[in-house]
């Protein structure tokens, strides 16, 4: 059975490669012959040790994660991570946040509960469209971490540096992560919900250096000890087995499209095809400022909120679903995850153009 052949620019959960889809379907009732289907297959069985490790040493080859860092895949999303960051790493001490995001910004409110939370930057007066210089970032002499999200998905702006810092990064890479190459070993920490570009929701992937493990708050729960899962090799409690598995599925599509090469490539060539039709536009304005611009969330409006709502409804009678912008921006939002293909973003195009003569 084939579904229905639609373009889904939803932000998350969003839309995953076909294959992995596929397979998943062939093998949900009798994995690997075990008469049992994945998601009733203990997470303490060999046979999904198996599908654990394939999934971390995939990852770990894709992004050349360093055995420095430990790969740990576990629960609770990004949000869990906006307090587990601090209660790990803070220790009572100072952190610098880069707040360019409503994400970046609940991390901050979070982390200021745990120690002393400064603020290096912050784009909201601007209404977040745009990222930080390396100049403008102010950090504190004695900060135990600098924090910052590296794309803003509501707003549609991305950082396309790597800030330079004396404390260690830690980095939200949900919306990026697998899009483009990143140099792990700059990095103390690297989170990720994988439901943009990995899985389906329900897993978060935690790359962090197994030096900085090891200095939680009293007040941590093991839950939240990356010492502790570091450990237990991510299984204290029962992990998030159907999505390591679809991890792992999703990895095996990256690696036989070209890698992590392959994706930025991609990237850029869908959100050019977008961005230069916004640039040029007579109607559709670009929300982010050139530089700053995400190349996974394209994030426009016409001016009007009822044009807006006539092009969402008119891009979903032709398979182009999921284009409303967040409540809290208004507008319209093209999510363009690896998964999506070329040809949905050029569908997206013709029809902004049809839609364009029309209303013009």
């Amino acid at each position: 059975m084939e579904r229905e052949q639609v373009y889904n620019f939803a932000p998350g959960p969003s839309t995953m490669p076909d294959s992995a889809l596929k397979t998943a379907a062939a093998e949900l009732l009798n994995f690997r012959g075990s008469g049992m289907s994945i998601m009733e297959i203990s997470h303490r069985s060999a046979l999904f040790q198996d599908v654990f490790d394939s999934a971390c040493a995939k990852l770990r080859s894709l992004m050349n994660v360093p055995e420095t860092h430990e790969i740990l895949l576990l629960q609770g999303g990004a949000t869990t991570q906006f307090a587990a960051i601090p209660m790990n790493l803070i220790e009572g001490g100072t952190a610098d946040y880069a707040i360019t995001g409503s994400f970046s910004g609940k991390a901050y409110e979070e982390a200021k509960k745990y120690g002393t939370a400064h603020i290096a930057a912050n784009t909201k007066s601007g209404g977040h469209d745009r990222i930080p210089s390396q100049e403008e970032l102010s950090f504190s002499p004695d900060a135990k971490y600098f924090y910052y999200c590296a794309n803003n998905t509501i707003y549609g702006t991305e950082w396309q540096y790597v800030p330079e810092t004396a404390a260690p990064l830690v980095c939200d890479m949900s919306s990026d992560i697998l899009s483009r190459e990143v140099d792990v070993s700059k990095y103390g920490l690297i989170y990720a919900g994988a439901q943009k570009n990995m899985a389906p929701a329900g897993l978060t992937v935690v790359i962090v250096d197994k030096s900085l493990a090891g200095r939680e708050l009293p007040c941590t729960p093991k839950i939240l000890s990356y010492k502790t899962m570091i450990e237990t090799g991510s299984m204290l409690n029962t992990p998030p087995c159907w999505c390591i598995y679809m991890l792992d599925l999703t990895l095996d599509w990256v690696i036989a499209q070209g890698g992590v090469k392959a994706m930025e490539e991609r990237r850029q060539e869908r959100a050019g095809l977008l961005y230069d039709f916004l640039d040029n536009s007579r109607l559709f304005k670009p929300h982010a400022l050139p530089g700053s611009r995400s190349y996974m969330n394209v994030t426009f409006r016409s001016g009007s909120d009822e044009l807006d709502a006539a092009f969402i409804k008119g891009a979903a009678e032709r398979g182009l679903v999921n284009l409303k912008g967040h409540k809290i921006a208004g507008g319209m939002r093209a999510s363009i995850y690896n998964a999506m293909p070329v040809e949905g973003v050029k569908a997206l195009v013709a029809y902004m153009k049809e839609f364009e003569v029309s209303h013009v």
